[in-house]
């Protein structure tokens, strides 16, 4: 199935810079698909400290249970990303987990990495064994290929139902000299926390241990990536790796403005999944003020933003402020009916329990029309806040699922 571009996608990819430290080289492998690049591989200078979220569902992959076992060993070898689109690698039992052992051991025969340093992700369908032999028959042509520009080319192997590759970079300087990071991502389905269902490799040239590093990585990740959902279907796959090469030098611990970069760079790459949304024609903030925590907040902002009927309100761009209400209630945190509010833009809609006095559908209306939308509750009991982002939802993503396997 063609698909095509998003509306909400960005005008162009980003031109991201070079990382020192890190070399990427794609092939076109046919693990599914004919005639697109599908793998790609990053090699990492030894010394490369790795971080990493991973899904939390029961039934990961094979992919993400060896490098959720990997982590956090011994950082002083060269280091390698492998990825593959298509196929997932997800509920193959023992195969997927011979499947990934090949894979890590060709990279090692190639690159020299050490086995330990080798993370594998695999992103497609579900419940087919995953020819792993077509991805270690291209190790050669892909070891060859390396080199430091290949970053864009990476973004678009690891896509499979997204319209547009996503990337992001920023920088950020330090006592006079400069720090970089660039990222790439994939997602456009089975998006919701935890955590937000799709593939992410961010790089840094900075200089940080890998405790430091896990530890910004797993902060942000609650406001970003924990933060975003499509169709409120959680993946077997999800895997967001962040490798600091330290070529740059500059060590970045504790420092401030490392941590915002890293923040903006990771809420960056989380919207454009978003706007990636199968079938979205929509990109919606859902703020939650008033709640007597954060955590309940976010129950709340959640519920609206996964509600089907929120969504399909939205896509019909109809200001049907009583799902707002619906949504809030059956979200299972603490709210009271009559201290509610509600806002779409910045037109009142809803207080005190009923319509707003001067609230006009027609304001309302108005509010629904621009691509990106905004939905602002104040639960009036406490000081809890959260702010999260979705999509529309609409026949387009029916019709791309109904027909995802064929």
């Amino acid at each position: 199935m063609t698909l095509a571009r998003s509306p909400l996608a960005p005008d162009a990819f980003p031109d991201l810079p070079v990382i020192d430290g890190v070399r990427f080289a794609t092939v076109a492998a046919g693990v599914r698909y004919e005639g697109r690049t599908d793998v790609m591989l990053a090699e990492l200078a030894a010394g490369t400290a790795i971080a990493g979220v991973f899904t939390r569902s029961a039934t990961r992959s094979a992919n993400v249970l060896d490098c959720q076992a990997k982590l956090g060993q011994d950082a002083s070898g060269p280091a390698a990303i492998i990825v593959n689109s298509g196929n997932s690698n997800a509920f193959t039992g023992k195969h997927g987990d011979g499947s990934v052992a090949a894979i890590c051991d060709a990279v090692t025969d190639h690159l020299g990495t050490p086995n330990t340093r080798v993370f594998t992700s695999s992103t497609g369908v579900i419940g087919e064994r995953l020819p792993h032999d077509k991805i270690t028959g291209k190790l050669g042509d892909l070891t060859a290929a390396l080199h430091p520009e290949g970053i864009s080319d990476a973004a678009l192997a690891i896509m499979t139902t997204d319209t547009f590759p996503k990337g992001a970079t920023t920088r950020c300087d330090i006592d006079g000299q400069t720090v970089t990071l660039a990222g790439i991502a994939k997602g456009s389905g089975m998006i919701a926390p935890d955590m937000a269902t799709m593939l992410v490799y961010i790089f840094t040239d900075a200089v940080i241990t890998q405790s430091d590093l896990q530890g910004l990585l797993s902060k942000h990740t609650d406001t970003t990536f924990n933060a975003i959902t499509v169709d409120s279907d959680t993946s077997t796959s999800d895997t967001l790796l962040l490798a600091a090469t330290g070529a740059s030098g500059v060590d970045v611990t504790g420092n401030a403005g490392f941590e915002a970069a890293l923040h903006n760079i990771m809420r960056d790459l989380a919207h454009q999944v978003v706007r990636d949304g199968e079938g979205a024609t929509k990109f919606v903030e859902v703020t939650v003020t008033g709640a007597a925590t954060d955590a309940d907040a976010k129950t709340v902002a959640l519920s609206i933003a996964n509600s089907p009927l929120v969504k399909t309100a939205i896509a019909g761009e109809d200001p049907n402020w009583g799902r707002i209400v619906m949504a809030v209630g059956k979200s299972g945190a603490k709210a009271d009916r009559d201290l509610l509010s509600i806002r779409f833009g910045d037109v009142l809609v809803a207080e005190n329990g009923w319509v707003a006095d001067n609230y006009t559908e027609a304001a309302g209306a108005a509010q629904m029309k621009p691509q990106d939308i905004a939905i602002n509750v104040d639960l009036g009991i406490g000081d809890g806040t959260a702010t999260v982002w979705t999509c529309d939802l609409t026949k387009t993503y029916i019709e791309i699922n109904a027909d995802y396997r064929s």
